[in-house]
């Protein structure tokens, strides 16, 4: 079954990982107030005017920050 929150993708992994996860959630709810949590392309999205705005993720060995680059 898909993750559907973006609580639920982060609750899939370690706790050390949670909090750099949460962290950076945080960081991106702070630098863009009026940007929307979703879902996208199976990772943690936030979408600003209804368009992705940056995508994040845990992999192994790294953290992903994916900035969107809307308009190209």
């Amino acid at each position: 079954m898909p993750i559907k929150t973006i609580d639920e993708f982060i609750s899939q992994y370690p706790p050390e990982v949670q909090t750099i996860l949460q962290k950076i959630r945080a960081l991106i709810q702070k630098s863009a107030p009026g940007a929307e949590e979703a879902m996208a392309y199976g990772i943690p999205t936030f979408k600003l005017n209804g368009k992705n705005l940056v995508h994040f993720s845990a992999f192994k060995e790294h953290i992903g920050f994916i900035p969107h680059r809307q308009g190209l």
